[in-house]
C-alpha cells in the first residue's frame, strides 16, 4: 500500500510518500481502507518529536480516520466487512476504574490513535474493533474524518468541564482552527453569545457564518480590552483557551467575576503568566480539559448526523500532498479542517 511516513524526526521535509506493507491484524483487530484522514496539530508535534509520544520509526501519523472495514480478525463481535466506520481517536482499555466510570479519557493507558501507533496517512490502517464507530446515514467520509478529535475536545471543554449555559458570554480563541470552529457551533447550539478571535477578512466572515456573534481581529486589537468593552465591563463567563503562552494573560483579563477559563492546549508554549490576584479576588476558575469520552463522541456523531452541528472543511488534498497540507497548517492559513484522501479512496 501507499503511505506517508517519516523515518526521522524533523520538519515537513522528512515526510515521505512511499510503499509499505499492509498492516497485519492481531486478535480483535480490523483492517480499514482509509477514505479520508484529517490533519491535526498533533501530527506536527509528533513529527517534530515530543516526550509524550515516543515513537517506533518509521511512523505513519493521522488520528481522525474514516473508511470501510475490509478485514476482520477473530473476536470482533458486531463488526463486518464493508461497514463504513469512524476510528475513535481516543484509545482506552475500557477495563480500569476510570473507564468503568465513563471517564475513559482519563484511562491510565489512554493514547491517541496515530500518535504512538501508526495512523491514517495511508491507504489502509488497523485498529482494535472496540475503537470503531459506524458512520450514520447522511455523513460523508470527508465529514466523518473532519470532526472526531476537534469536536470531541471542544464539547468536553464547554459542556462537561466549563458547564456553559444558555445566555452566557463565551470567548473562543483561534476561530479558524478545528477546535475553534467546533466551539463556536457548540456554543451557539447551547444558546450562548459567542465572541471569537481570528485574523483576515476571510476568516472573520467565516466565523460569523458558522455562528459567532462578534469577531475580534486579534492581530489588530487587544482582544481582552475589546471583550471587556463588548460586555460593558463585565468580561465573559467562559473562555475557551487552546493557544497557550501567547494569549493566556489576555484570556484571563477577558474573564468575568466567577468566570471559567477552560484550556486544552499550549500551541504557543506552556509557560503561561497571569495575575494571581485577579484569580482569587474575582473567584475565577482555571480548568484543564483532556480530549473527551466515548459517550460524548457518540452524542456528537448523532448531532452531526442530524445536521445540528457541521464540521468545517477548508481543503482536501491527495495523500501524496501531506507535506504541502502540513505546511498550510503551520502557517495558519486555513479555516476548519485539512483532509487527506488516498488515491484508492472510496466515495460516500
Amino acid at each position: 500500500m501507499k503511505a506517508v511516513r517519516f523515518h526521522q524526526l524533523g520538519g515537513t521535509e522528512v515526510l515521505s510518500y512511499e510503499e509499505t506493507e499492509v498492516p497485519v491484524l492481531g486478535p480483535g483487530e480490523v483492517l480499514v481502507q482509509v477514505a479520508a484522514c484529517a490533519i491535526n496539530h498533533l501530527d506536527i508535534w509528533v513529527r517534530q518529536g515530543i516526550p509524550a509520544y515516543p515513537l517506533h520509526l518509521p511512523h505513519i501519523s493521522g488520528s481522525d480516520v474514516s473508511g470501510i472495514v475490509t478485514a476482520v480478525s477473530p473476536g470482533c463481535e458486531g463488526i463486518s466487512e464493508e461497514m463504513p466506520v469512524i476510528i475513535a481517536p481516543g484509545v482506552s482499555c475500557f477495563k480500569c476504574p476510570y473507564c468503568l466510570a465513563g471517564q475513559d479519557n482519563l484511562c491510565d493507558s489512554y493514547e491517541i490513535f496515530g500518535a504512538k501507533s501508526d495512523g491514517g496517512y495511508a491507504e489502509y490502517t488497523k485498529t482494535a474493533a472496540a475503537n470503531l464507530i459506524p458512520i450514520p446515514d447522511g455523513i460523508s467520509f470527508i465529514e466523518a474524518a473532519a470532526f472526531p478529535l476537534t469536536f470531541l475536545t471542544a464539547w468536553h471543554m464547554l459542556v462537561t468541564r466549563a458547564k456553559l449555559q444558555a445566555g452566557q458570554n463565551l470567548l473562543v480563541l483561534a476561530a479558524g482552527s478545528g477546535v475553534g470552529s467546533a466551539a463556536i457551533q457548540i456554543g451557539k447550539y447551547i444558546g450562548a453569545r459567542v465572541i471569537a478571535t481570528t485574523r483576515t477578512p476571510r476568516k472573520i466572515a467565516l466565523a460569523k457564518e458558522i455562528g459567532a456573534d462578534i469577531v475580534i481581529d486579534h492581530e489588530k486589537q487587544d482582544f481582552a480590552k475589546e471583550v471587556v468593552s463588548i460586555t460593558e465591563g463585565k468580561g465573559v463567563d467562559v473562555v475557551l483557551e487552546h493557544v497557550g503562552q501567547n494569549t493566556f494573560d489576555q484570556s484571563m483579563r477577558a474573564l468575568s467575576k466567577k468566570g471559567t477559563l477552560v484550556t486544552c492546549g499550549a500551541t504557543t508554549g506552556g509557560a503561561a503568566q497571569f495575575d494571581l490576584r485577579s484569580l482569587f479576588m474575582n473567584e475565577q476558575s482555571i480548568i484543564g480539559s483532556k480530549m473527551g469520552t466515548r459517550s460524548e463522541l457518540l452524542a456528537i456523531t448523532q448531532l452531526i448526523g442530524e445536521k445540528r452541528l457541521r464540521p468545517m472543511i477548508d481543503s482536501i488534498y491527495p495523500l501524496e500532498k501531506a507535506r504541502e497540507a502540513q505546511e498550510v497548517m503551520l502557517h495558519s492559513d486555513h479555516f476548519g479542517k485539512l483532509i487527506l484522501t488516498p488515491k484508492n479512496s472510496i466515495g460516500r
